[in-house]
């Protein structure tokens, strides 16, 4: 009788039983990208928070340094590609970075997104005196780091111009448009972010798909050391003799 009730059930419940088993090892995007995150230590902030940088906090560590809620972070990614890919001519977007860090991502981002880069000093007047010869008139601007790049931002607001930002936990959004939450000190966390934004620009700009993969590492958005590439080259040589 048991065996006769226990058929019964599963008759009523054939779909049950042709369920694969979960399977706890695949991921979505999502999730990569957050575990990338988590690697890169974009998650960590400062030890100060910006009292308009609050809803981006997590929790506090501790040692006292705040960690990011990577969520809102990706949320956050996802928008600014949505404005960048609404700017018709690609030049209209200007990046900025005047941290030796974000130079080289900002560089790539650049070179595969067709915008405008600033890596190094940002001359003052870039975008309100029409008399310099790299004068400027940019539909959307992208800054690594808002107090570092505080000229940027302030010209890009007598403009009227919006701006994106790679905030910390102690980043002033003031003039500040979209604010994506995120270590803005680390090169690896720098390169990484960079990495994503380019990576969904270009897919929603319909560039990548699954006919077309994204092939470019996130290890040619990182900074390198001039010393660390010598001793590399050295070794190299030396391994070759």
């Amino acid at each position: 009788r048991r065996n006769t009730k226990t058929a019964q059930r599963a008759c009523l419940f054939p779909p049950l039983l042709l369920l694969p088993p979960i399977m706890s090892e695949t991921l979505s995007d999502k999730e990569k990208d957050i575990q990338m995150m988590l690697a890169a230590q974009a998650h960590l902030g400062t030890k100060n928070v910006d009292y308009q940088m609050a809803e981006y906090v997590w929790k506090r560590k501790p040692d006292g340094i705040h960690i990011l809620n990577l969520g809102k972070t990706y949320e956050k990614l996802k928008l600014a590609a949505r404005i960048i890919v609404a700017i018709e001519n690609p030049e209209d977007v200007v990046v900025v970075s005047a941290r030796t860090y974000g130079q080289r991502p900002v560089l790539k981002y650049c070179q595969h997104t067709g915008a405008n880069p600033i890596a190094g000093r940002f001359t003052p007047g870039t975008l309100t005196n029409q008399i310099q010869a790299a004068f400027k008139e940019p539909r959307l601007v992208i800054v690594t780091d808002p107090r570092v790049d505080h000229q940027a931002v302030t010209e890009a607001s007598y403009a009227n111009v919006p701006v994106v930002a790679f905030c910390d936990s102690d980043s002033p959004l003031d003039c500040i448009d979209v604010a994506i939450p995120c270590n803005n000190k680390g090169k690896h966390s720098v390169g990484l972010m960079f990495w994503l934004l380019c990576r969904e620009v270009l897919t929603m700009r319909g560039t990548i798909n699954p006919a077309n993969p994204w092939t470019e590492m996130v290890d040619l958005f990182f900074y390198r050391d001039p010393e660390e590439l010598e001793k590399e080259e050295a070794a190299a040589a030396a391994a070759a003799a």
